[in-house]
């Protein structure tokens, strides 16, 4: 609305103060309204700027990216242009002129050389074929010269067997009256042994019956032998037992150097002896004590330890032997079968 109408109504016969502030008012939205309108205006103004600088940038990028790839071009253009010149340059050295006579040089020594191989080859076959045709003349005398000894051979033994018929026709005639010379002698033979069997049996007789009471004296001084034999060992027995010490088992358990058990925990391998197989097939393990008697069977050499310090045991002396029953381990007197010292589950 127009200042000047707006001045014409007849609110300005308000007062002065109040015709102001009517007027302010009425002012300041357009005020406002034309503000804004400046500012689109501007907006407007600046988008078309904006865009025309990133296009005026994506030229300036276009640009700089073909001035690269034409340097790149323009390199490999060159280097392949040097590559050529190189190339060319090594062509010409080679094809050069001492080259080409050094070629030619070579070419035509190796024409010689495949021409005298030729002629050497040539040269061998010929002396080849010269030697087979020696050789076969020579064969051919040879074989004929054969021939006339093969034939000089069979005429020779033509005769010599001949010869060796009536020779062997003697022989038999002499063959045959040895054989009736020797039948004779055998016959005569017989005849004499026969007489001196007679004689000889009755001879015969006569050692036989001195031969009988000979062999029955030896018989009994060799009883007499086995006896005494058998009583002094048993007199050995006893005197031994006599001497021996009784055992004691208290004495080498309460010693510290005999520690089975530890030294069993540490080597378990050495305590594990296999199967054990009885004497007796339907025999079964039963636990013994000290003061039972075992068969002598049970105690046999098999069964014996031979080495009790390998399980940390003291050594046996006297009639005592440790012996290996089942999974226990057993110290029996031998001349009586007791047992005196026992160590149940000792093996595995």
């Amino acid at each position: 609305m127009p200042i000047a109408r707006f001045f014409q109504f007849p609110l300005i016969k308000l007062g002065g103060v109040s015709a102001l502030a009517i007027a302010i008012g009425a002012l300041t939205p357009v005020q406002a309204a034309n503000a804004a309108s400046t500012a689109t205006e501007t907006v407007s103004e600046q988008q078309p700027d904006r865009s025309e600088r990133r296009a005026e940038r994506r030229d300036e990028r276009r640009t700089r990216r073909q001035a690269q790839r034409q340097r790149l071009r323009d390199r490999a253009e060159r280097s392949r242009r040097d590559n050529r010149g190189d190339r060319a340059e090594r062509r010409s050295r080679r094809v050069s002129e001492p080259n080409i006579v050094r070629a030619r040089e070579g070419r035509r020594s190796e024409r010689r050389a495949e021409r005298a191989n030729s002629q050497r080859s040539e040269r061998r076959s010929e002396r080849r074929a010269e030697r087979r045709a020696e050789r076969r003349g020579d064969r051919g005398a040879e074989r004929r010269a054969e021939r006339r000894v093969n034939r000089a051979a069979t005429a020779r033994r033509a005769e010599r067997r001949a010869e060796r018929r009536g020779d062997i026709r003697r022989a038999e005639r002499r063959a045959n009256r040895r054989t009736e010379r020797q039948a004779e002698r055998r016959a005569e033979r017989r005849r004499d042994r026969r007489v001196e069997r007679r004689g000889d049996r009755r001879a015969e007789r006569r050692w036989d019956r001195r031969a009988d009471r000979r062999a029955e004296r030896r018989r009994d001084r060799r009883a007499e032998r086995r006896w005494d034999r058998r009583a002094e060992r048993r007199a050995e027995r006893r005197a031994e037992r006599r001497q021996y010490r009784r055992w004691n088992r208290r004495a080498w358990r309460d010693n510290r150097r005999f520690g089975w058990r530890n030294y069993r925990r540490a080597n378990r391998q050495i305590f594990r002896l296999g199967r054990y197989y009885a004497p007796f097939r339907s025999h079964r393990y039963s636990r013994i004590g000290i003061g039972f008697r075992l068969d002598n069977l049970f105690f046999q050499p098999r069964y014996f330890i031979n080495d009790p310090w390998a399980y940390r045991l003291p050594n046996a002396y006297g009639p005592y032997r440790w012996v290996r029953y089942y999974d226990d381990v057993v110290l029996v007197d031998i001349y009586t079968g007791e047992v005196v010292d026992v160590i149940h589950d000792f093996f595995w």
